[in-house]
């Protein structure tokens, strides 16, 4: 799910003045008290044409410096009256026409239509099927303008160590928003010791994120949190087929031995748990140092995926309710005029 940033800069021009080399006068006359012919001081010649030297440097100095009374400082703002030039703020478009989506089998709405198939047709991000009604429907319209507007480059299995790849490929189609979703199968491992280290989760994200900068650095970007696995276990494990499905080995970092209430599997599920959140943090910062990025607040997080709302074939994915509800989250905060909080 993933992209981390661009700004606009503005370049200072500084102003620098000359010395006069030749302004200088000294008052320690050797032959103070001499006189002159004509019985005048030289020391009061040597004032006169002190007094004289200083005018001509003033002079001087006003010619220099009073043709105009404003200067440019070191940041590159004008001083003394003058208008102030500032870098256009940035607006985020709440009605972009182009859509290109990155991240896991989530977007590629796997188990939604046919047991162990992707089903990208019915993704929350760039899905044609009205009864999702994705996030590019609700956006863009009609199914045959999101075919050629929308481009779906998540794949199923992947990682956030994937997501550079797949936003290279995003980059390269310009599109005015990128949708990420991912970090689930970073999480869902054979065990909990193989999860992806957080430290490697940011570094993957922030590339992906300078990967789209580098090619299309006005493309906005909408980042879903990753879902409560922990919930999802709560949920399924009432349920005798969940129980049994997860006995293949889905997401057995947390839903392996659902039954399992001792301090082992708890502690198993609970480390899994803070993995996620300490995630779905990465995500937001990372995200925060990109002014065109926008995090959902942790909205996917927070949503309770039950019943009708998770695939019959393995009571983890989302069916094609699931994907309408994260359409519907999507929509809801890539429209809203603030950042959700």
């Amino acid at each position: 799910m993933h992209d981390r940033h661009s700004a606009a800069r503005t370049t200072g021009y500084g102003t620098s003045g000359g010395t006069d080399s030749g302004g200088g006068t000294g008052t320690g006359d050797p032959g103070a008290g001499a006189e002159a012919p004509g019985g005048r001081p030289a020391r009061r010649r040597g004032r006169a044409a002190a007094a004289a030297g200083v005018s001509a440097a003033l002079v001087l100095a006003a010619a220099l410096t009073g043709c105009d009374s404003s200067s440019d400082s070191d940041d590159g703002t004008r001083t003394k009256g003058a208008a102030v030039k500032k870098a256009p703020e940035f607006v985020w478009d709440r009605s972009p026409g182009t859509i290109a989506a990155v991240g896991d089998s989530i977007t590629r709405s796997f188990n939604a239509c046919t047991v162990l198939s992707d089903c990208p047709e019915s993704s929350w991000s760039t899905g044609t099927d009205s009864r999702v009604r994705s996030l590019a429907l609700r956006l863009i319209g009609d199914p045959a303008t999101v075919s050629q507007r929308t481009w779906n480059y998540a794949k199923t299995g992947a990682e956030m160590a994937d997501i550079p790849a797949q936003m290279a490929k995003a980059a390269a189609r310009k599109p005015e928003l990128v949708t990420v979703l991912v970090g689930a199968n970073d999480a869902c491992s054979d065990s909990a010791e193989l999860m992806t280290p957080v430290e490697d989760f940011r570094t993957s994200f922030t590339g992906a994120l300078k990967q789209l900068r580098a090619v299309s650095p006005k493309s906005q970007v909408y980042v879903s949190s990753v879902p409560d696995l922990k919930r999802l276990w709560e949920t399924g494990r009432e349920d005798p087929v969940g129980r049994q499905i997860w006995k293949l080995g889905i997401c057995a970092s947390m839903l392996k031995d659902s039954e399992d209430l001792g301090p082992e599997a708890t502690a198993r599920r609970a480390r899994v748990q803070e993995r996620v959140v300490a995630y779905n943090a990465v995500l937001k910062e990372v995200c925060a140092t990109d002014l065109r990025c926008r995090y959902d607040g942790g909205a996917v997080f927070s949503y309770a995926f039950v019943g009708d709302q998770l695939s019959r074939w393995d009571w983890f994915h989302p069916s094609r309710n699931g994907q309408s509800r994260l359409a519907e989250i999507a929509y809801r905060n890539i429209t809203a005029a603030g950042a959700p909080k």
